[in-house]
């Protein structure tokens, strides 16, 4: 139906511009044997680059933007905190960047090699990567290193 909001953007107006639902064609004619392995272990790889970068924002990309900001300005802590938050947030963000465009090419991959992809794999990614890191980043706080007392008196 033509005022159906999800097929309009959520207006019942009319589409914005740029907004349309993507239709996939028909699954291209799958290839030879070597060729469907070939795009498995292409997905198989684009997978684990996207796992490793969304594992990396959950501690080794704000903690390099902060090892930066510390190296840029040690000595004023306010400069320190904006180039920190600057740096948190170009560097999270990029990644996202960086994943949605990796994510695209993974459903494209996996079309190629007769799979029926429609939708990408980013949200069940994000999903894993924060039941597994962070209760990893838990353990190592409690009990490995956050809160250890330091040489310092009370």
């Amino acid at each position: 139906m033509r005022t159906d909001p999800t097929d309009n953007g959520g207006l019942f107006l009319g589409r914005r511009p740029g907004t349309a639902p993507v239709r996939y064609g028909r699954l291209p004619a799958r290839g030879s044997a070597r060729r469907i392995a070939f795009d498995a272990v292409a997905s198989a790889v684009l997978l684990a680059v996207m796992a490793i970068l969304t594992a990396a924002m959950w501690g080794p990309l704000p903690i390099a933007a902060m090892w930066i900001a510390s190296q840029v300005a040690s000595s004023n802590v306010g400069l320190w905190i904006a180039v920190a938050f600057t740096l948190v947030l170009t560097f999270v963000f990029g990644a996202l960047v960086v994943l949605r465009r990796v994510d695209q090419v993974w459903i494209l991959v996996r079309r190629a090699a007769g799979v029926d992809q429609r939708q990408g794999i980013l949200g069940r990614l994000f999903l894993v990567t924060t039941i597994v890191v962070v209760p990893v980043f838990t353990v190592w706080f409690l009990f490995l290193g956050g809160l250890q007392p330091t040489g310092g008196s009370f």
